[in-house]
């Protein structure tokens, strides 16, 4: 009989177990289902919520939590229902509430550091390690607009990246991201690590919809089918992917105001006005213009914006 175990939480063949992991060095606990199916297999690490107001992707690992029994699976799920869970007791969108980290540019931390570090320091030693392949459940933050697309790994070793690729083109989005991280992120670190992973963004400005998250769920058993954990064949899907690459992420050079001129999803021109900031007198203090023909990605919809801080993302389409 297989037994998994995650902190302190064990779970035998054929069974589902929920509890609590405590983070290392402090007093805070994640939320943790793990799954052992009835038949032993690969096991797929999930989680939800390394950023906190992204919430289609905490409800999405909630419900798959529930919904999932042992006897369907072959192998076993790992799911963390929230990461960041101080951050979203206490609003503080992408950031950790105790240091004001974003747990995407820590990865793999350290147990000696500050909050944000021993959270990711806990997910690679205790989730990662158990993991042979990952689902990163995402959407933009309370302040992001952003159109559905997938992340892939794709600083890892040639095989790795195959496999994440074809995780990431079963997932029903508009677009595939490939990205050029090995580190910071949970899944680019699990990546650089051996585990084939994807990141999934769908949803966005602090919303969820039961309809995001039944899409964002037959997603994740689109991939679970794919890699042998569910029986069935790979459900009906609206879109298959398309490659997006040369991918600009634009911090603001000000802080002040921000006036987009165009949605989340909208295609442009090279030299087209993405939007501009100005100050509180309505003088502009930056231009944003696209540096090549492309797509958005995501943007920020919030009228404040700040230095150094997200302001847009796109990219060239490729594969059409």
């Amino acid at each position: 009989m297989q037994m998994l175990k995650v902190g302190n939480i064990c779970a035998k063949t054929g069974e589902k177990v929920s509890g609590y992991v405590q983070v290392k060095g402090t007093d805070i606990e994640l939320p943790v289902t793990i799954i052992c199916g009835e038949k032993e297999g690969k096991t797929v690490f999930i989680s939800g919520g390394v950023h906190n107001a992204e919430y289609v992707g905490i409800e999405t690992a909630i419900e798959l939590a529930n919904e999932i029994l042992p006897s369907q699976l072959t192998g076993n799920l790992i799911i963390l229902h929230l990461m960041n869970r101080t951050g979203f007791e206490h609003r503080t969108m992408s950031m950790v509430y105790e240091d004001g980290k974003n747990l995407n540019r820590e990865f793999p931390g350290n147990v000696q550091g500050t909050t944000a570090d021993r959270i990711c320091h806990t997910v690679v030693t205790e989730f990662q390690k158990n993991a042979d392949y990952y689902i990163d459940l995402h959407c933009g933050d309370g302040y992001e607009e952003l159109t559905p697309y997938v992340y892939c790994v794709g600083v890892a070793a040639p095989e790795v990246v195959k496999a994440a690729r074809g995780m990431a083109e079963l997932v029903n989005v508009p677009y595939l991201v490939q990205s050029p991280c090995g580190s910071g992120g949970s899944y680019n670190y699990a990546g650089s690590c051996g585990i084939p992973s994807i990141l999934i963004e769908r949803g966005c400005m602090g919303r969820w919809s039961k309809e995001e998250v039944k899409i964002g769920k037959e997603d994740v058993r689109n991939v679970l089918r794919y890699l042998g954990l569910l029986e069935g064949d790979v459900s009906e899907r609206t879109y298959h992917p398309v490659d997006v690459g040369n991918v600009v992420c634009k911090n603001a050079e000000h802080t002040g105001c921000w006036y987009p001129t165009k949605r989340a999803g909208d295609n442009f021109k090279k030299g087209e006005i993405l939007g501009y900031i100005k100050d509180y007198f309505g003088n502009v203090l930056e231009t944003c213009a696209a540096e090549m023909d492309g797509i958005l990605l995501y943007q920020v919809s919030s009228l404040c914006v700040i230095k150094d801080s997200p302001m847009v993302a796109y990219g060239e389409k490729q594969n059409q």
